[in-house]
């Protein structure tokens, strides 16, 4: 379990910027949880387009972008458990949010759990 209060000098941070492209269902969840137990000694974060790898995380970031003109913004949102869950339904099942992919969302929480 994560202390902040813990001052360990060999934590480290990792990033990882779509380290799951080109995989999916079972690998993707086994990279989630590798990534998991990296995170209990270390910071992780991690850029990902798959449920699977961002139900195993202790905190949801969503990073949005928008464009006006030749102007692209971007914005940074910490999300709360019911906005995690409509938003990992939504990476399972596109923009069309359903009852069965509200459960697959709370699945994915309570596999990365």
């Amino acid at each position: 379990q994560n202390n902040p209060n813990h001052n360990n000098d060999n934590n480290q941070v990792f990033i990882f910027d779509e380290v799951d492209t080109g995989i999916g269902g079972a690998t993707a969840e086994k990279v989630g949880h590798i990534m998991q137990q990296l995170s209990h000694n270390n910071q992780v974060f991690a850029v990902t387009h798959l449920p699977q790898v961002a139900g195993h995380a202790h905190d949801h970031l969503l990073v949005s972008k928008s464009s006006q003109g030749q102007y692209t913004t971007s914005k940074i949102a910490h999300l709360d458990q019911q906005q995690r869950i409509e938003e990992l339904a939504r990476m399972s099942g596109g923009q069309n949010i359903t009852a069965a992919t509200l459960a697959q969302a709370k699945e994915f929480l309570k596999t990365g759990s």
